[in-house]
């Protein structure tokens, strides 16, 4: 079955010109952010999840680059990525400045696939942190079923923007309590359980941006607020925000969800057919079923 994708969000620092221009291209496979100033973008990476910056050699001053090192340092899972619509010196000199500073794909709008070359990489740019999560998790599920591991691909990359599981069914096309009653008779950990597991792995990663504040971290992950954040934090790992930041690294992270959601159950995974679709209910006469019913995979941060 296929599985909805959330398009990537895309910041910008364009000439006005050029935006219309992209926002066409975007054809709904990405959504833009467009910023005046520097500034503006490195604020909208700081609020929401951004999965590239998109900066025009013609259109940045010079007095902006700084602020474009400052954004690669603070935001390495960011993808940096430059344009240029003419060929001039002042254009060539801006573009090894943006270089310098960490820039490191250019794509020449003048040529005459660049338009097309510069909506593939926006529509597929990826997340070095989900990219890092499935190289530790994959390897663990290849003798699972394919729709195995496309549900373990997709809550992955969808984590950081999921809160429930209802909005991940969403994604799936699957009832909650379907999918909530596959994992429930492999005896596999609840999606509640795995979503709540995943994301403060995200969230691991998160902290170890050094432009991001802990509160930046939570509304970025879409926490109701820095307290629910701590909250669930201290439920889980049992330590503060701070002290999660200070003593939990991403590899920590990672490591830990690995040896405990999904080592264990390699055995129940290798059956595993989660998106597999029914034409009836999981639930036949008589079963059980999971706690909580329909609601009981329902993750609010």
């Amino acid at each position: 079955m296929q599985v909805a994708e959330v398009p990537p969000t895309i910041a910008t620092v364009l000439h006005p010109t050029e935006r219309p221009r992209l926002d066409a291209a975007a054809g709904g496979r990405f959504t833009t952010i467009h910023a005046e100033t520097m500034s503006e973008a490195l604020r909208a990476v700081r609020e929401r999840p951004v999965d590239a910056v998109l900066l025009s050699a013609e259109y940045v001053p010079r007095d902006h680059v700084p602020a474009v090192a400052t954004l690669v340092r603070a935001f390495p899972a960011v993808r940096m990525l430059a344009v240029v619509s003419r060929h001039d010196a002042e254009s060539s000199e801006r573009l090894l400045e943006l270089g310098a500073s960490g820039v490191r794909t250019v794509v020449d709008l003048t040529q005459r696939d660049g338009w097309r070359d510069l909506r593939n990489l926006l529509a597929h740019p990826g997340s070095p942190t989900s990219a890092k999560i499935l190289a530790r998790v994959m390897p663990c599920l290849a003798e699972a079923p394919e729709d195995c591991q496309l549900c373990f691909q997709t809550l992955v990359r969808l984590a950081p923007g999921v809160t429930t599981v209802r909005g991940l069914c969403r994604h799936y096309r699957l009832p909650p309590s379907t999918f909530v009653s596959r994992f429930f008779r492999a005896g596999l950990p609840s999606p509640k359980q795995y979503l709540a597991a995943v994301r403060l792995v995200h969230v691991a990663a998160l902290l170890e941006s050094r432009g991001l504040s802990i509160a930046d971290a939570a509304y970025r992950l879409e926490y109701s607020s820095p307290q629910s954040f701590g909250r669930h934090l201290r439920g889980h790992w049992g330590v503060s925000a701070s002290e999660f930041r200070r003593t939990v690294p991403f590899e920590r992270a990672l490591a830990q969800f690995t040896e405990r959601m999904i080592v264990p159950f390699r055995s129940a995974l290798r059956a595993f057919h989660p998106l597999e679709t029914l034409g009836f209910s999981a639930f036949g006469p008589g079963s059980a079923g999971p706690p909580g019913g329909d609601d009981a995979g329902g993750f609010s941060p």
